[in-house]
C-alpha cells in the first residue's frame, strides 16, 4: 500500500542554482530565465510535535544561495524535477541519517530532495521538449508539468514475486523458450549457453524442473563477457590457421617467463605485487591509540573499465566505475587499504559549442546515449567526486578524442571513433603482508555470510550483462536499467571495517572479502562460496532492502553499489560488529555455508511448500559449470591506406605554405589528447591521505605535465621508498597496424615510468593491460589476436616484464538508425589498449618532471634529445595526421628492443648520479610538444638547433622531425655534465643518430620565447603565453561551459603573465629545528606514555584521520581515534574516552577533514548538528571549549564544522561559515598562503599553532567544493541580490581580518599580499581569509590542509634541495610542533 500525502511533509529550502548556472541553462533551452528552489518531501512515520517540527527546520536550512520567488504569469512554466520512482538517492540516504542522528528517527522514516524549476519563457516562445534534458538527469531523474505524486515518491507496494518459466509449454522447445526470455530479460547469452540452459533443466538434466527467473539472471550475470572473458578465453582459428594459444593463456605467459616480484595474480581481485619496508599505522582497536608497525608493505595493482555505463548515464557511470574498482583493492586478500587513484577517457569528437575545430566530424548518435561533450563535462566529474568523497587522491590519468572516416576499399569506407567511450578506473593500494592472499582453507562450514554496506536498490540491473554486447543491440530500457548510483560516503563506512579488521592482525575476522559489482550478490555470493571452496544457504529476506516492492530477481541480481560480502567466522562474528556498529556500517548475514555444493537461496515470506520453488536451488557445478568453450573463427583484414603528405599541402590547399606550419602547431596544441588537461585534474583530490610525493602538476606554475604518479610507501617518519604508476596507450596506431599500437602503449609507459627512481632497470616493473575491441567487426578478432601475440609471446619476455592484471571490454561498437533519414549507422572503437606500468621506488625525492630549470637558477644548460626511433620519422597514427584529418599508412614501432633495454640501464645511472634536471618524452604531438610543454613547466625561453634531426628546412622536413611520435625523450642536463651525461649511455653503444644536443635554455629570464633554428635559420618562433593558451584552449572552453566563466577567464589570462614567479617558500624559521623544552623532548621519547593526548576526531565520511594523526604523532602528542559514534552512544567496553565518555583526558582536540555525511544539508553541517542539537554531546563539547589549558584544530571539514559550533567556542562570535566555492567546482590545488599573529600592541595571545612562523608565506594543498568563507547568513537583512551581499560580505571580511582573526590568507605569488583573484584565491573568500582562530588563540579552523605534507619528500612543488635540507618533515610540521610546544 502506498503511504498516504497527509503523512508527507513539504519543507521549501534555499535556491539549487546560482546565478551563473541560471543564466546558462537560460541559455541552453531558449528562455529568458531559470530559476530553481530545492523542495524537501519527508516521510513521516510519527506524530510531528513543534520541537521535531522546528528541529526539522533547522536541518534543512542550509546554503547561502536565497531563493527569491517571483509571482508566476503566463510566461512561466513550473516543473517538477524528482528521482525516479523506486529509487532512493544518495542525498536521501545521507540526509535522513542525520536526521536520524540528531534524535528524529522514530518519526522521520526518510528524506527525499527534489528540484521546483521555474521557467520564464520569451515572448511569444514554447518549451521545446528536447531541452528538458538539461534540466534533469533523465537517467536517475523524472521531470514533470504537474505537482509531485507524494504517494509515489514513498511508495511502499507489495513485494514483486517469483518468475518460473515452463519450458515445455506453448509447443516451443526449451531453447525457444530461453532464447525468448534472453531478448526479454537482456540477458546476453550465446547459442552455446541457452543451449547448455535447455539441457541442465531438461527431465534428465542435473536440475530437472522448471528454471527461475532468479536463476537464469545470475546465471547470465556470472557467465557474462564482463565477468568470465569468455573471448579472452577461447580457441582462435585465424584466415583458416587453428592459433595454439587463447589470449589469456599468452598474458599469462609474462607471468610464467617472469614471476618475481608478483605475489598473487589472476586469482583474486587486484594483483599483488613486492613492496617494500614501511610502517602499518592504524589505531589500535581497544585503546584507540595510533600506533605504527614496521612490516613489508606490498602494494597491489588494479585497472577497470565501465564504458556502457559511463555512455548511458556520464555522472554515475563515471563514479561507480572509480567506486567498484576501489572496492576491488579493498576487497583483494583478507582486507586491502585503497591508496592512489588513477582516471581515463576516450570519446569521439567533443564538437563543444561555438568552438568546432576543423578536424571533427559530426557523424550523429543514438538518443540514450550522452554526446561526448556531455560526456566529457559530466564523467570526470562523477569520477572525481567519487574519489574525493572516498578519499582517494587521483595522480594519473589521459584523455583522448577520436572520431574518424576510414577508407576500407576502393568505395567503401567505415567510421571509426570512440561512440561508446572508454572510461578507465585504477588505482594501488597496500595489503598487510600476511593478508596479501586469499586462503579458503580459512572458510569452514558454518561461517556466516554477510553482506556489508549499502542496501539493495532497484538500480544498476544486469549491468554485467548490457555491458558485454554492441550499445544498440539490446534496448533503451535495459540501459536505462544498468546504470548505477553511487554513495561513496557509505563506502567509505564500509572501508573503515575493513580497514579495523585488518589492523587487528592474528585477530582479523575476516576470513574471505569480495566486493560487489557486476551482477549484484547473483555474482558475488556465489563467487565468495565457490573460491572459498564451499556451498551456501541464503535467505533472500535477510539482504538489506530500502525497497520492499523489489522482487527476489530485483534484490538478488541488483547492482546496488557499495557492498562488499564477506565470509566471517563465528568466533569473530562479536568483533565484527561491533567494529561496524562504531562505524556506522550496515551489516546483513545472509548465510551460512555449507560442506554442500550447492547454492540455495529461500524466501521465508514465500517458502517452497504448495508447488513453489525457492528462488535458487542450483548445483554449484551447474552454475558455475562449463559450457561449450568458445570458438572464434575470425579473418584478417588489411587495408591499403593513404600516406600523411608532410607538406600538408593536401589538406589545407588554400593556405599558404607560409602559414602551415603555424596552422600545424595551432592544431596539435589543442587537440584534446595533447593539450592541457586541467579541467580535468583540478576537479579532483590529489592530496589526501598524506603520501602523494608527484602528482599531474608540475613545478611553480602548476602545469599538468607530469609523466609519472609516485606515493610513499607508507606514513613513516623519513621514508624513501614508495610506488610509481605511469600509463600508455597508442589506439590511432591499432588502425595501421594492432602489433605497432600495443607495443608503443607498452613503450609510452615505460618512458613516463621511467622518471621515478626504479630499482633494477625494469625487473620490477608490472603491468596492467586493459583490452577494449570491437572483436566482431571485420578484422578485429585477428587484431586484438596480434596485438595480444606481439606483447604476451614476444615484448614482455624480452623486456623481462610480466602482466599479472587486466581487464576486457569486447563490445566497443555503437549503432543506431538514424532518427530522420533512418539510416542504419554505426562507429567502431580502434582496437584500444591502455597499459598501466607499476614499480617500487628507491627514492620518492628523486622524481623527474619536465619543468626546465631557469639560467637563473641552474647557470647554462644543455636540452638532449635521445632518438630511440633511430631517424625513423613514421607520422601515421600521429596527432598531427589526425588534426587533418588523416590516419596514415605507416605506424611508429619499437625499432630496437635491446636498445629500447639499454635506455633504461641508462635512465638508472642518471638518476643515481643525478645529472637530469628535466626530463619529458617524446609522444603525443611529437618532438615539438614535448619541447613546449617543457617550455610551459618552466616557463622560460628555449632556443632549439633541429640540424642535427631535420634534413633541411624544408616543410615536410621540419614537419616530419618536429610532429612524428617515434619513441625517444629529451633530457635537461647542467652543460659540465654533458660528457657525464653522454657516459651513462654507454650500454647502448651509443649507436650513431641516438643522442643530439639539440638546444638549450635561454640564458635571458625575461625573454619566455620558444625558437626553432635549422642552422642559421629561423624556422619558428613564438612567446611562451602564445602557445601555452592555445594548449590550454580546449581546457579553458570546457572549463568555462561547466564552472564559473568568470573564474576560468581568470585563469586563462594568468597564462600570459610572465612575470608571475608561481608558488615559492618564504619560511621565516627552520624546519628542522626543535622547538620544543629540554624537558618536552626528553619526554616525548623517554617517557610517551607522558605525551599529552590529541583526539582525531572524525564521523561517517571522514577521509583524512590517517595523516592528521601522524602530523600530531611526530610533533610528540598521543593520538588517538575518535569516532562521534563513540561520543553519542558510548559503549561500557570502550575505555579510550575515560570514564565519563567525554573529551575530558585530551589535551587536544582535532576535527579531521572529508565529507560527513557526503556533505548532505551542507558541508559539515550533519556532523555539526549532531552535536548541537544532541544535548549531552553538546556540553561534553562546550566543557573541553572551555578549558583553558586545551587547544582545537580543525581542517577542511573539521573547519566547517567547527564554524557551525561557534556558539560554543568562546572568542568564535564572528566567525563566518563556509559555503559553496565562487567557481561552483571542486577545487584540488595548491595554493600561496600568508600566516600573521596579532601584533604585540593588540593585546591577543599569539595562535597556539604558529610559533615563529608569523610573516611566512608558503604553498598548502587545498581541496574542497564548500571554502568560501560567508559572513551573510541567507535570513540576513538586505541580502536581497548577490551584488548586495557580496558587497557586505567584503565589509565584514575587512572588519574580520582587521580583528586579526584571519591568521592564514591566500596570497598572490607576486607580492604575497591577501588576493581573491582565481585560482590564487580557490574559492572566492573575502580578504583571502583561508583560516580562523578564536580571541584566546587556541582554536584554529581552516580550509586547506597543513596535514597532508608533513611527511618529508611529499608535495607538488618542493624547491631542488629543500626536501633534504628540512629532513624527515616538510614545513608544515611546524604548526603541529608549536601545539606541542605550547603544552609543554
Amino acid at each position: 500500500m502506498a503511504t498516504p500525502a497527509s503523512q508527507v511533509s513539504v519543507v521549501p529550502g534555499s535556491s539549487a542554482f546560482s546565478d551563473f548556472r541560471r543564466q546558462a541553462l537560460a541559455s541552453q533551452i531558449g528562455a529568458q530565465d531559470v530559476q530553481g528552489q530545492y523542495i524537501h518531501y519527508i516521510e513521516l512515520t510519527g506524530s510531528l510535535d513543534s520541537e521535531s517540527n522546528a528541529l526539522i527546520e533547522k536541518l534543512l536550512t542550509y546554503g547561502d544561495n536565497v531563493f527569491h520567488e517571483e509571482k508566476e504569469s503566463s510566461s512561466h512554466k513550473v516543473l517538477h524535477v524528482l528521482p525516479r520512482s523506486g529509487t532512493i538517492s544518495p542525498w536521501s540516504t545521507k540526509a535522513t541519517s542525520i536526521a536520524h542522528v540528531c534524535g528524529l528517527r522514530k518519526v522521520v522514516g526518510r528524506i527525499e530532495r527534489g528540484v521546483k524549476i521555474t521557467v520564464q519563457l520569451k515572448d511569444g516562445s514554447s518549451l521545446d521538449p528536447s531541452t528538458l534534458d538539461f534540466l534533469h538527469d533523465r537517467m536517475t531523474e523524472t521531470i514533470s508539468e504537474g505537482e509531485p505524486q507524494l504517494e509515489l515518491l514513498f511508495l511502499h507496494q507489495e513485494a514483486g514475486t517469483l518468475g518460473t518459466y515452463d519450458l515445455y509449454s506453448d509447443g516451443k522447445s526449451p531453447t525457444q523458450i530461453i532464447q525468448e526470455l534472453n531478448v526479454q530479460l537482456g540477458l546476453a547469452l550465446d547459442a552455446s549457453e541457452i543451449q547448455y540452459l535447455a539441457e541442465a533443466y531438461s527431465h534428465d538434466g542435473p536440475v530437472p524442473r522448471n528454471p527461475t527467473d532468479v536463476e537464469l539472471f545470475m546465471f547470465a550475470q556470472v557467465n557474462s563477457e564482463h565477468c568470465r572473458h569468455k573471448i579472452f578465453n577461447a580457441s582462435w582459428t585465424i584466415d583458416g590457421q587453428p592459433k595454439t594459444n587463447s589470449l589469456f593463456g599468452m598474458i599469462r605467459n609474462t607471468h610464467k617467463q617472469t614471476p618475481e616480484g608478483t605475489i598473487s595474480a589472476y586469482s583474486d581481485n587486484a594483483a599483488v605485487l613486492k613492496g617494500s619496508e614501511g610502517t602499518h599505522w592504524a589505531p589500535d582497536l581497544h585503546s584507540g591509540q595510533w600506533k605504527s608497525t614496521k612490516e613489508m608493505v606490498h602494494f597491489l595493482a588494479k585497472v577497470e573499465t565501465h564504458n556502457h555505463p559511463t555512455a548511458v548515464s556520464p555522472f554515475p557511470g563515471a563514479a561507480t566505475g572509480s567506486g567498484g574498482e576501489i572496492r576491488d583493492e579493498g576487497a583483494t586478500g583478507r582486507g586491502s587499504k585503497p591508496q592512489a587513484g588513477l582516471a581515463g577517457f576516450c570519446v569521439s569528437d567533443l564538437l563543444i559549442p561555438d568552438h568546432r575545430q576543423p578536424w571533427e566530424l559530426d557523424y550523429g548518435k543514438p538518443h540514450h546515449i550522452a554526446s561526448s561533450y556531455d560526456i566529457m563535462l559530466e564523467a570526470p566529474l562523477g569520477s572525481a567526486a567519487f574519489n574525493n568523497e572516498f578519499g582517494r587522491p587521483c595522480i594519473v590519468g589521459y584523455f583522448r578524442t577520436l572520431l574518424t572516416e576510414m577508407q576500407t576499399g576502393k568505395d567503401s569506407s567505415e567510421i571509426r571513433g570512440y561512440h561508446k567511450p572508454i572510461m578507465i578506473a585504477g588505482g594501488i593500494g597496500v595489503v598487510r603482508p600476511q593478508f596479501a592472499i586469499k586462503d579458503p582453507a580459512l572458510v569452514k562450514e558454518g561461517a556466516f555470510l554477510i553482506v556489508m554496506g549499502g542496501p539493495a536498490m532497484l538500480i544498476g540491473l544486469g549491468g554485467g550483462a548490457a555491458s558485454s554486447i554492441a550499445s544498440g543491440e539490446g534496448s533503451a530500457d535495459l540501459d536505462f536499467a544498468s546504470v548505477q548510483r553511487g554513495n561513496p560516503e557509505m563506502q567509505r563506512r564500509a572501508q573503515e571495517v575493513i580497514d579495523a579488521c585488518a589492523a587487528l592482525g592474528s585477530q582479523n575476522p575476516i576470513l574471505f572479502i569480495h566486493d560487489v559489482g557486476a551482477g549484484g550478490l547473483s555474482n558475488a555470493l556465489p563467487e565468495l562460496a565457490k573460491d572459498s571452496g564451499v556451498g551456501a544457504d541464503f535467505e533472500l529476506r535477510e539482504v538489506d532492502c530500502a525497497d520492499k516492492s523489489m522482487s527476489p530477481l530485483q534484490i538478488w541480481c541488483c547492482e546496488a553499489q557499495e557492498r562488499y560480502v564477506l565470509a566471517v567466522a563465528q568466533e569473530g562474528m562479536n568483533r565484527f560488529k561491533s567494529i561496524a556498529k562504531r562505524e556506522r556500517c550496515e551489516i546483513s548475514v545472509v548465510g551460512r555455508a555449507t560442506n554442500q555444493q550447492t547454492i540455495k537461496l529461500t524466501d521465508r515470506f514465500n517458502p517452497a511448500t504448495d508447488g513453489r520453488q525457492d528462488p535458487i536451488d542450483l548445483p554449484m557445478d551447474v552454475l558455475f559449470g562449463k559450457p561449450p568453450k568458445m570458438t572464434r573463427d575470425v579473418t584478417s583484414r588489411k587495408v591499403n591506406l593513404p600516406g600523411f603528405d608532410t607538406s600538408l599541402s593536401l589538406y589545407v590547399p588554400q593556405a599558404s605554405t607560409d602559414g602551415l606550419l603555424e596552422e600545424a602547431i595551432t592544431r596539435v596544441l589543442q587537440m584534446p589528447a595533447v593539450g592541457s588537461k586541467s579541467f580535468l585534474i583540478t576537479i579532483g583530490d590529489r592530496t589526501v591521505g598524506g603520501m602523494v610525493a608527484r602528482d599531474q602538476m608540475v613545478g611553480p606554475w602548476q602545469v599538468p605535465v607530469s609523466n609519472v604518479g609516485v606515493t610513499a610507501t607508507s606514513l613513516t617518519a623519513g621514508i624513501k621508498t614508495g610506488t610509481a604508476k605511469a600509463m600508455g596507450e597508442k589506439p590511432t596506431l591499432a588502425l595501421i597496424s594492432p602489433a605497432a599500437s600495443a607495443r608503443m602503449a607498452v613503450a609510452e609507459s615505460l618512458m613516463n615510468l621511467t622518471a621515478a627512481d626504479l630499482p633494477d632497470r625494469l625487473s620490477q616493473v608490472k603491468l596492467s593491460a586493459n583490452w577494449m575491441s570491437a572483436t566482431s567487426h571485420p578484422g578485429e578478432g585477428a587484431a586484438i589476436y596480434e596485438a595480444v601475440e606481439t606483447l604476451g609471446m614476444d615484448l614482455c619476455p624480452k623486456l623481462g616484464i610480466s602482466i599479472p592484471v587486466g581487464k576486457d571490454s569486447m563490445s566497443m561498437k555503437m549503432k543506431w538508425q538514424d532518427s530522420e533519414s533512418k539510416e542504419a549507422k554505426e562507429v567502431t572503437a580502434p582496437l584500444s589498449l591502455v597499459v598501466t606500468a607499476f614499480a617500487p621506488v628507491l627514492d620518492i625525492k628523486k622524481t623527474w618532471t619536465p619543468q626546465l630549470r631557469r639560467y637563473s637558477e641552474v647557470g647554462e644548460s644543455t636540452l638532449f634529445f635521445v632518438d630511440l626511433g633511430l631517424a625513423h620519422r613514421a607520422m601515421g597514427g600521429s596527432i598531427l595526421a589526425q588534426a587533418f584529418k588523416q590516419i596514415g599508412d605507416e605506424s611508429p614501432n619499437i625499432r630496437s628492443v635491446s636498445l629500447f633495454q639499454d635506455f633504461f640501464d641508462a635512465t638508472q645511472q642518471l638518476h643515481e648520479q643525478d645529472l637530469v634536471l628535466a626530463y619529458h618524452d617524446r609522444s603525443d604531438g611529437g618532438l615539438f610538444t614535448t619541447l613546449a610543454e617543457m617550455s610551459f613547466a618552466g616557463r622560460c625561453g628555449i632556443e632549439i638547433m633541429i640540424n642535427e634531426i631535420c634534413p633541411s628546412p624544408k616543410l615536410p622536413d621540419v614537419i616530419s622531425s618536429l610532429f612524428n611520435e617515434e619513441l625517444g625523450a629529451v633530457f635537461q642536463v647542467r652543460k659540465e655534465d654533458e660528457n657525464r651525461f653522454k657516459a651513462c649511455f654507454a650500454t647502448c653503444g651509443p649507436p650513431p643518430g641516438l643522442i643530439f644536443k639539440i638546444g638549450r635554455v635561454s640564458t635571458k629570464s625575461t625573454q619566455q620565447n620558444m625558437a626553432i633554428y635549422h642552422g642559421g635559420k629561423l624556422v619558428y618562433r613564438a612567446t611562451r603565453g602564445e602557445l601555452q593558451q592555445k594548449w590550454a584552449n580546449t581546457s579553458y572552453w570546457m572549463q568555462r561551459a561547466r564552472d564559473n566563466p568568470l573564474c576560468a577567464d581568470q585563469e586563462y589570462e594568468s597564462i600570459l603573465d610572465d612575470g608571475n614567479p608561481g608558488i615559492s617558500y618564504h619560511l621565516t624559521y627552520k624546519p628542522k629545528e626543535n622547538i620544543n623544552t629540554y624537558k618536552t623532548s626528553v619526554i616525548n621519547y623517554v617517557r610517551p606514555t607522558a605525551r599529552p593526548r590529541v583526539a582525531i576526531l572524525r564521523d561517517q565520511g571522514s577521509n583524512s584521520h590517517a595523516e592528521m594523526a601522524f602530523a600530531f604523532e611526530q610533533a610528540g602528542f598521543t593520538t588517538v581515534d575518535v569516532h562521534m559514534s563513540d561520543i553519542l552512544d558510548p559503549k561500557p567496553h570502550q575505555t579510550h574516552l575515560g570514564l565519563d565518555h567525554d573529551l575530558s583526558s585530551f589535551t587536544g582536540l582535532a576535527l579531521v577533514g572529508g565529507f560527513s555525511f557526503g556533505d548532505c544539508l551542507g558541508a559539515g553541517q550533519g556532523w555539526a548538528k549532531s552535536i548541537l542539537f544532541h544535548p549531552v554531546t553538546r556540553r561534553k563539547f562546550q566543557d573541553f571549549f572551555n578549558r583553558t589549558d586545551t587547544f582545537t584544530l580543525g581542517v577542511c571539514n573539521g573547519c566547517q564544522v567547527l564554524s557551525k559550533l561557534k556558539e560554543l567556542i568562546p572568542g568564535a562570535e564572528k566567525w563566518p561559515s563556509y559555503e559553496g566555492n565562487e567557481s561552483e567546482r571542486y577545487e584540488g590545488r595548491v595554493a600561496m598562503v600568508r600566516i600573521s599573529d596579532p601584533p604585540a600592541s593588540s593585546g591577543m595571545a599569539p595562535s597556539v599553532f604558529f610559533h615563529g612562523m608569523a610573516g611566512t608565506a608558503l604553498p598548502i594543498a587545498v581541496a574542497h567544493g564548500e571554502g568560501r568563507a560567508s559572513f551573510v547568513s541567507s535570513s540576513s537583512e538586505g541580502s536581497s541580490s548577490a551584488s548586495t551581499r557580496k558587497a557586505q560580505d567584503a565589509a565584514l571580511a575587512h572588519d574580520f581580518a582587521a580583528s586579526h582573526l584571519a591568521p592564514i590568507r591566500y596570497v598572490d605569488n607576486k607580492t604575497l599580499s591577501p588576493t581573491t583573484a582565481y585560482p590564487y584565491n580557490p574559492n572566492g573568500s573575502p580578504e583571502g581569509i583561508a583560516g580562523m582562530r578564536s580571541v584566546d588563540g587556541r582554536v584554529l579552523a581552516l580550509m586547506p590542509h597543513p596535514e597532508r605534507t608533513v611527511l618529508g619528500g611529499v608535495g607538488s612543488y618542493i624547491p631542488d634541495g629543500k626536501a633534504e635540507e628540512w629532513g624527515e618533515y616538510g614545513p608544515w610540521a611546524r604548526l603541529f610542533q608549536s601545539a606541542r610546544r605550547w603544552v609543554g
